[in-house]
């Protein structure tokens, strides 16, 4: 099966030794992403909801960037540095999907790259 790599300048560089996303066959799998803002190369000024955000918004660039768009959406892995946050996760997520939802996990992690708050990765499907 061919694979084809996704590079999106809207979204931010891979922080590691990693691609943005990787389309083979009919099915993207985006990379996780931080709450970075791909114009300063920061995160986003704010706390778990503007972060939560920026993520989405990465997210999206990649997507349609390969022709996806978050409809597309079949799974989504969800890396807290807190559960206490996960309240706000699903306020912001349902501004981003809709029902059916995408299957899903969410998880509190030990620590998340550059001490973010949020990092997220989905899987999505045409």
């Amino acid at each position: 099966m061919e694979k084809k790599i996704i590079a999106c300048a809207k979204a931010p560089k891979a922080v590691g030794t990693y691609s943005q996303a990787v389309v083979a066959g009919n099915t993207i799998y985006v990379s996780g992403q931080l709450p970075i803002d791909a114009e300063t190369g920061e995160f986003v000024p704010g706390g778990i909801k503007e972060q939560l955000h920026q993520v989405f918004k990465n997210l999206r660039y990649i997507l349609e960037e390969a022709g996806y768009s978050m409809s597309d959406v079949v799974k989504a892995n969800v890396f807290l540095s807190d559960l206490a946050n996960f309240a706000a996760l699903n306020e912001v997520y349902a501004q981003y999907f809709s029902e059916p939802y995408p299957a899903r996990v969410a998880y509190q992690v030990a620590a998340l790259p550059k001490a973010a708050l949020v990092e997220i990765d989905v899987i999505a499907v045409k």
